[in-house]
């Protein structure tokens, strides 16, 4: 049997631009055809992008899904393909070549994949696993699927399925090797978090192994929202070991030859017994859509492999990422930063920069009577290195207008944390009138620490349409900036930022140690109550101060109404604040 070759597609699709999508699917299929590929795969909810939320809920937008499917098939004449769509109550149950009619009225919807060859619909798979945790919210829309395929291509049985159901040991993987696959091809769109890469790869050997089959791991890449698609696609063969690794956050198409032969002598040589990973209990449906493969000779394939990102280098470019296609997909030409000089605006100056270059970048300097000269020197220094325009708006004189036209009001009260939320909320409603006028988007420079505490101000600091770094705990802010000053061998964020005391500047001598713990204690409190859900007396038995901890805690809990009003950012963590974290803002539950 002469090697089965499969192109996988690394796809970064826009939700909702469904004629788009299409294009791109064509686009590539036309690829696949020259590299000479037997099957090419694309990602879960390719001709939809993922997720496509509500809009599923949208008669039209399902309409729009159908003849979309359609035109893929057209457009697949002479290659079989996978692709990830919406599937529909009659799709599912469609039998082989019997085209797509969907009845009028309500019908089940499915996170589905479909076969195609020949120019016609062989079978649809429908998603059995719907997670419905963190960001996922798949049961809300989507019926679990009943029938597990496996379809013979060329002589290769191949059984397809999707994301989540591959995570799972008695799952269809297991269905599909005791029916005899020899191939799985799983469909994904598995948002980047930390560690996420590794632990998937682990998974996907243990998957491969313990089947006997070789695994094929096609994911999306691209930013959607908050959510970053890393790509790191996979080929396991069936001892589990990586034959081919796709490149993390970059949209590319991945050929390689399968040694289906291989798979099909460690059964004969091992036992029948030691592969299917024993009983299993679902029906698989057998499709033979060709016993033989194609005469046409090939030459040989060496598949270019891509060695995996360092953990932090996966970290910056998530970020970067997501920064370029929530600007681009959103229609967007320049972005615009608030710079401080400051640590956290300096990251995401330099992480703008990286994604979208320098002429769309635009800094905004708006100092106080508070603001350091080295604030104002560092900025300068930053911006020389990225070749990003400045604007310096001194908001003096605003500031003490607020302070007289309040005066009266303010009769007899000392000074406090209002003045200097004042100056926040200027600098705020002077990036918005700059993005208003002309265009620019807001990135706003807040991190996780801030967020988690409610060290931030609201329509201040927090304004803004993008919160690049929102999800980045301050401590990584640090190893992130050195990170990429490493990278260009030279401080493209001046050294003196990294040694400075953090501080909002808003009044004098400040520091953000006045009112927070220092970060180093700081984050690892947070990240045991906030991503964890670690309890009080757990996180003290960590070795922390005791008043320490109920402090973070009361500041964590009395947040979440400020935390409800902030721009959606980039996730990078296991939880981030937004969908994987949504806590009531009236609450009396005490946690401490």
């Amino acid at each position: 049997m002469r090697p089965f070759r499969i192109a996988m597609i690394q796809m970064n699709p826009t939700v909702g631009d469904v004629d788009g999508n299409v294009r791109r699917i064509a686009g590539w299929l036309r690829e696949a055809k020259k590299a000479g590929a037997d099957l090419v795969a694309f990602p879960e909810l390719a001709v939809t992008g993922y997720p496509p939320e509500d809009l599923l809920l949208k008669p039209q937008f399902l309409k729009d899904n159908r003849r979309a499917v359609q035109a893929i098939i057209r457009h697949s004449r002479g290659l079989a393909a996978v692709v990830g769509c919406v599937g529909e109550s009659d799709l599912s149950e469609s039998k082989e070549g019997q085209p797509m009619v969907v009845p009028a009225g309500r019908h089940e919807l499915s996170n589905a994949a479909v076969v195609i060859a020949g120019g016609r619909l062989v079978t649809t798979y429908a998603k059995r696993y719907l997670p419905n945790y963190g960001v996922f919210d798949e049961s809300r829309y989507f019926h679990p699927g009943r029938r597990i395929p496996v379809v013979v291509l060329g002589g290769v049985a191949i059984g397809v399925n999707i994301c989540e159901d591959i995570w799972f040991p008695e799952g269809p993987t297991r269905a599909q090797a005791a029916a005899g696959a020899d191939v799985i091809v799983n469909i994904n769109a598995s948002p980047f978090q930390v560690g996420k890469s590794r632990l998937r790869e682990q998974m996907l050997a243990t998957r491969a192994r313990e089947n006997g089959v070789i695994v094929t791991y096609t994911n999306m890449v691209g930013g959607q929202d908050e959510l970053v698609f890393d790509g790191n696609s996979l080929i396991l063969d069936q001892a589990g070991e990586v034959v081919l690794r796709g490149k993390a956050f970059e949209e590319a198409m991945l050929v390689a030859d399968l040694n289906v032969a291989a798979v099909s002598r460690d059964r004969m040589a091992q036992g029948r017994k030691k592969w299917g990973g024993g009983r299993t209990r679902a029906a698989v449906e057998r499709i033979v859509v060709s016993e033989s493969s194609r005469a046409a000779s090939r030459p040989r394939l060496v598949p270019a492999d891509a060695a995996p990102l360092e953990p932090l280098e996966e970290v910056y470019r998530a970020l970067v990422t997501g920064v370029r296609d929530y600007v681009v997909k959103n229609g967007f030409k320049r972005v615009v930063i608030g710079l401080s000089g400051g640590i956290d605006s300096a990251l995401t100056a330099v992480i703008a920069v990286d994604a979208l270059g320098a002429s769309h970048v635009l800094g905004l300097f708006m100092p106080s009577p508070y603001t350091s000269r080295e604030s104002r020197e560092d900025t300068t220094e930053l911006a020389s290195y990225l070749h990003i325009a400045v604007k310096t708006i001194p908001i003096h004189e605003m500031f003490k207008a607020y302070l007289r036209s309040l005066a009266g009001l303010f009769a007899g009260r000392g000074a406090d944390i209002t003045e200097e939320n004042i100056q926040s909320r200027i600098r705020g409603n002077l990036l918005m009138a700059f993005s208003n006028k002309f265009g620019h988007l807001v990135l706003t420079t807040g991190n996780k620490s801030e967020m988690s505490v409610g060290y931030a101000t609201l329509y201040g600091d927090m304004a803004g349409g993008f919160a690049v770094i929102k999800d980045v705990p301050k401590t990584m802010v640090y190893e992130l900036a050195r990170l990429r000053n490493r990278r260009d061998r030279t401080d493209v964020i001046p050294k003196r930022i990294f040694e400075r005391p953090p501080t909002a500047e808003l009044k004098p001598d400040q520091k953000d140690e006045d009112t927070l713990p220092p970060y180093a204690i700081l984050d690892p409190i947070l990240k045991a109550y906030v991503e964890e859900d670690r309890a009080p007396e757990e996180i003290v038995e960590m070795g922390f101060d005791r008043n320490t901890v109920a402090r973070v805690i009361t500041m964590v809990d009395r947040s979440e109404y400020k935390r409800r009003q902030a721009p959606i950012g980039i996730k990078i963590t296991h939880r981030a604040f937004g969908k994987d974290r949504r806590m009531p803002i009236t609450n009396r539950y005490q946690n401490i």
